[in-house]
Order: structure tokens, then sequence, then C-alpha cells
């Protein structure tokens, strides 16, 4: 069974579903979960966990994202993007100089309502289940930040833009935000996320590569190893005393390693053997374990 993280080029037509039961039937192995949901008609980087990383799903989840997009200027639909049902047309009357400075009104913290057609769930059902049964209920807004958009192209009424931003942000529903803002009304027309976390898409593969590579015998040469996905925590390194506390998943004091603050790390034993991230709880002076990979 292989552990680690390929990263995925998603194409056209493919849910994030598709992805990970196609990888099923090229790896030949059942132990695969995805890392952040694309729509079908979006592309782009989706970063997908094998074996053992699987455990890092939600963690690679969470990590900042970019997505390039292209917002179509004077119609409203159902989805909020350009396949779903037209509800308005308008005339885009706007001058580039209130896009631009509409867009940057976006940048920072907001709270952002999510789309009726999105995976979310209300009371145990998903968003675009009830939606296709035309139900619509009420959404909580959500606290998402967008750390930077910069519009790449514009040729009204057409507005390409790249956006930095937190999970769980919609660009379909920022689109649509950006049209209402603007009085004209928007939908999403293009999106590709272009990086995800440490996974960007010029280092992408299309699961016709990944089949290829199969083939080849080279399969190691795609995957992101557990280690270099968390590179960005602090290493610690046990003495040989808490060596079987480690291995046993148990609190450490790691006092041999100097560390300060609350922050996650990526735990050693004194052999240098990588085996999980720990946390430094407050007020205890230990480290709780918050993901194993013994």
């Amino acid at each position: 069974m292989l552990d680690g993280i390929i990263n995925i080029k998603k194409e056209k037509g493919y849910t994030s579903h598709d992805v990970v039961a196609k990888l099923r039937g090229i790896l030949r192995q059942k132990k695969i979960g995805h890392t952040g949901t694309l729509d079908p008609d979006a592309t782009g980087v989706l970063p997908v966990c094998l074996g053992k990383a699987t455990r890092l799903c939600d963690l690679l989840t969470d990590r900042e994202k970019t997505y390039r997009a292209v917002l179509l200027l004077g119609r409203v639909t159902d989805t909020q993007d350009i396949s779903g049902k037209t509800l308005e047309e308008n005339p885009a009357l706007v001058q580039p100089e209130e896009i631009y400075a509409c867009l940057r009104d976006f940048e920072g913290d907001s709270m952002q309502i999510p789309p009726m057609y999105s995976a979310c769930k209300v009371q145990g059902k998903r968003l675009y289940e009830l939606a296709r049964e035309g139900i619509e209920v009420e959404r909580r807004p959500r606290p998402v930040h967008i750390r930077q958009i910069t519009v790449q192209a514009m040729n009204l009424p057409r507005v390409s833009f790249e956006v930095t931003c937190s999970k769980g942000t919609y660009i379909r529903t920022l689109c649509h935000d950006i049209g209402r803002r603007l009085g004209c009304g928007g939908c999403m027309e293009e999106l590709t996320r272009t990086r995800s976390g440490m996974f960007a898409i010029d280092q992408a593969l299309t699961l016709a590569q990944v089949e290829a590579l199969r083939d080849e015998g080279r399969l190691d040469a795609c995957l992101v190893t557990i280690e270099q996905a968390l590179q960005n925590y602090p290493k610690a390194v046990c003495d040989a005393a808490e060596d079987r506390l480690l291995n046993n998943g148990n609190p450490l004091l790691l006092k041999a390693c100097g560390l300060e603050g609350e922050g996650w790390v990526r735990v050693y034993d004194s052999q240098r053997v990588f085996k999980g991230i720990y946390q430094r709880r407050p007020g205890t002076g230990k480290y709780f374990p918050v993901k194993m990979f013994l």
C-alpha cells in the first residue's frame, strides 16, 4: 500500500469523488481521500492522500488556497456559476475603477453565506440535495479570509482575477457577491485552483500521467511523503528515555528540544524516525499527540 500525497490536476467533468474512485482503480488500493472539494466544472490542484497519509486530510484541507477565476458580470444564476439557470440578466454598466475598488473591499475578514448548490450540510442533508428538490433553506454566514485579490485581465463584461483565501471560501459566492455589490449581478464562468497549501499546479499530475507512472513502476516519484507535507512544523527529537512513551502515543516533556510556545511539532524518536505530530497543552508543560504515524 502506498503512503503519501499525490498532487492531482483535476480536469473538467470530474467530481472530487470521481478522482478518488479512479485513483483507487489505478493504484489498486482503497485507502484514499481528497483534501478539498472542487466543483465538476472547476479544474486544478487536488491533493489526494494515500494510506497512512489519509490522517492528514483535515490538516491539508485547512491550508490557504489560491484560485484563478473568470467573473461574468450582468448574469445571475441559481448555482452562482455559468452552469446554472439564469435568474437575471442586466447590462454591466460599470467602470474599471469601480471594479478595482469593489474587489479591494472584499480583501480581509468577512462573513460569507454558503450557496444552496454546495456540499454543506443542514440537518444532516447536503444543500445541493435540497436545492435539486426545489427547497431553499436558511444558511448561517461563515467567516472567511481573503488575503489578496488581483485583477489579471478585464474585458467587460468579463473580469479575470486571482484570489488567495482561507479554507471554506466559495469563489462562486465571491463572484455573486461582487456582482451584487456592483449593482449588475454576476456569476463565475471559469475556475482553476492553482495552489492548495504547499501543492502548486505546475507540479500537479493528471490521472493519465499517474497511470503512466504506475505502468513504468515509478509511482514513488510522484509521492509527497507525510514528513514533507508537515515541513512547516518545527522538529523535535526525543531522548531515549521517552521513546517508549512516544511509541505508545503518550504525552511527552520534550525538554531536551528547547521548544517554546503552544504550536504543533513533528516528533521523532531518538533514532530520528518520524512518529507523529504533537501539541503543547497550556498549563501542563507537556506535549500531547495530535496525529500519530506509527
